[in-house]
């Protein structure tokens, strides 16, 4: 069940990363220090998919920005979660409690 303002489920569901990617590119745009758009990588995983964006490293001497999120779409149902920007790991095991709660 969708909560009020929560992103439509993709349809068709993906079945593999490559459609995962391409349903992501038009609901999920994180962009670079320079305002350009981040490249996407997808991590398959049993249950679903994350998305997550590949920035470069900080320059010298900064510290890499905070926040940010990742997206998995789920292959039961196409449903968008978003997740925050954890090591791909770490997310995917946050996503997989979050599902467990809410079943």
């Amino acid at each position: 069940m969708s909560q009020p303002g929560a992103p439509e489920p993709v349809q068709p569901v993906p079945t593999t990363a490559d459609e995962a990617l391409a349903a992501a590119r038009s609901r999920f745009e994180v962009l670079d220090t320079a305002g350009n758009p981040a490249p996407l990588h997808v991590v398959e995983f049993d249950t679903g998919f994350l998305i997550h964006a590949v920035m470069p490293p900080p320059p010298p001497g900064t510290q890499a920005p905070l926040g940010g999120s990742h997206m998995v779409i789920a292959k039961d149902d196409g449903a968008i979660t978003y997740v925050p920007n954890f090591p791909p790991d770490s997310a995917i095991e946050l996503y997989r409690s979050l599902r467990r709660a809410d079943s």
